[in-house]
């Protein structure tokens, strides 16, 4: 596995090759203090197992979770929704 960030000096994060068996942790975002408000993970697993997990939640509360994989990659809602449309996500079976 490998631990490379997906952004670099604040630009965007490249979606186009992503490590799926890569050590990654699921957060709640919170309001107050941002994208991994308190740094308490709520789930951990493979970067795949968490965007299936996200995914697999009610359309509204979606919006509320963040992943944190290995390194410094950080993915809100609209790149953990653009990661489960990428033409080779792990389909979990």
């Amino acid at each position: 596995m490998t631990d490379h960030p997906t952004t670099y000096q604040g630009e965007p994060a490249d979606l186009s090759d992503p490590d799926w068996d890569d050590r990654a942790t699921l957060y709640k975002i919170d309001e107050g203090q941002g994208l991994l408000g308190g740094f308490d993970g709520l789930r951990r697993g493979t970067l795949a197992e968490l965007v299936r997990f996200v995914q697999s939640l009610p359309e509204d509360e979606r919006k509320d979770y963040a992943i944190q994989e290995s390194g410094d990659s950080r993915y809100g809602p609209k790149e953990i929704a653009a990661l489960a449309a990428h033409d080779d996500f792990p389909s979990g079976d």
